[in-house]
């Protein structure tokens, strides 16, 4: 079993920043968020392999959000730049999937966080 605890969650304008973390109770192969905003399907955001390998990121994120880790912590940290209206929505942490499955299908994580929110402001 793991536990996520996700922290980070606000409100800020168009432009402004924020950075959540995801602490997981152990060592853990992937993390990724996923967001689902007001009617909407859950979406992916981002992924990363705990052991090395680049972050992959949603088209719609690109060049804006930024996954990291803190292995020793077994923490990841997604900064989000450059926030637009669309952002908004509840943001959630996952960890682990089989390796093979697509990160972007939220079916194929087994561990989730409680999800913090995320309001961007025009």
């Amino acid at each position: 079993q793991v536990q996520l605890v996700e922290s980070g969650g606000g409100s800020v304008q168009a432009g402004g920043s924020l950075r959540l973390s995801c602490a997981a109770s152990r060592s853990v192969n992937f993390m990724g968020w996923f967001r689902t905003a007001p009617g909407k399907q859950r979406e992916g955001v981002a992924r990363i392999y705990t052991s090395g390998g680049s972050p992959l990121y949603a088209d719609s994120v690109k060049g804006r959000f930024t996954l990291s880790k803190d292995n020793a912590k077994n923490t990841v940290y997604l900064q989000m730049n450059s926030l637009k209206p669309e952002d908004t929505a509840t943001y959630y942490c996952a960890a682990e999937k089989p390796i093979s499955d697509a990160w972007s299908n939220p079916a194929a994580w087994r561990y989730w966080g409680q999800g913090t929110q995320v309001t961007v402001s025009s």
